[in-house]
């Protein structure tokens, strides 16, 4: 994944509403949601303000926020901030006349983003080319897993031999059998997914490996992607993977 990523990660295409746009900003376009159409977006600064309401809407939520300029919402990914918690948006991408189906409600401006990392901290810094990160956020915390078996063929890697051999296996296609760790859907078009395998070494992140697919998932899946190797994916606004697995087929099993 809750990619990609932006805003990049501008998740206004996993939400599920309408848009349109607003004066004061300039960004790149993402994919609209399932529920919506939206108008063409704009990329502002980062957003900052306090939390005067929350509507759930998993796996994102809307926050209706008191900021410099007044009241604004925002859409972000499920988070759970209580009312009075002061917040920043990074990367909002701002639509207007914005139609959620999933609410039945029409939003006059919103803002699509993520949170940033805590309350009043500025967005995570930006990884450098060559090193493991998903689109948008510092990579995921090391997860404990057990060993994942294999995938079979001879496409077949494991995480860690994946980031071992990536040089040679630079737009080669590959298979890994992994379980789902994060998963953010709808992100540009795409469906973003964190595999680990029990293999790689957390402390240097090569434990852990970003698919991209039109596939759906779910966190704890266990699953076999077989994609194509990218290295040193630039997506703009400082958003760069030093390698991810892109349009994969994955299937559980």
């Amino acid at each position: 994944m809750r990619g990609a990523i932006p805003f990049l990660l501008v998740l206004a295409t996993a939400l599920g509403c309408q848009s349109k746009k607003s004066d004061a900003i300039v960004a790149a376009p993402t994919q609209p949601m399932a529920d919506a159409t939206p108008g063409a977006p704009v990329q502002a600064p980062g957003l900052s303000g306090k939390v005067l309401e929350r509507i759930a809407a998993s796996p994102y939520c809307y926050l209706r926020l008191q900021t410099a300029r007044g009241e604004v919402w925002a859409a972000v990914p499920e988070a759970k901030v209580e009312k009075g918690t002061e917040v920043t948006v990074i990367n909002p991408m701002l639509m207007s006349n914005f139609e959620s189906k999933t609410l039945n409600r029409t939003f006059a401006e919103i803002f699509f983003g993520t949170l940033a990392s805590a309350a009043g901290a500025g967005p995570a810094a930006a990884p450098a080319v060559g090193t493991p990160a998903p689109m948008g956020a510092p990579a995921p915390a090391p997860v404990l897993i057990d060993k994942v078996d294999k995938a079979a063929g001879t496409d077949a890697r494991t995480v860690a031999e994946i980031w071992a051999q990536k040089g040679g296996l630079k737009d080669k296609p590959v298979s890994i059998r992994g379980k789902v760790v994060k998963y953010n859907p709808g992100v540009m078009g795409k469906n973003w997914i964190h595999l680990q395998d029990g293999s790689g070494d957390p402390s240097k992140g090569t434990h852990d490996i970003t698919v991209t697919s039109q596939d759906t998932v779910t966190k704890g899946d266990v699953v076999t992607a077989k994609g194509v190797v990218r290295l040193d994916k630039d997506f703009g606004s400082g958003y760069r993977y030093g390698m991810l697995v892109e349009d994969a087929k994955v299937v559980k099993k």
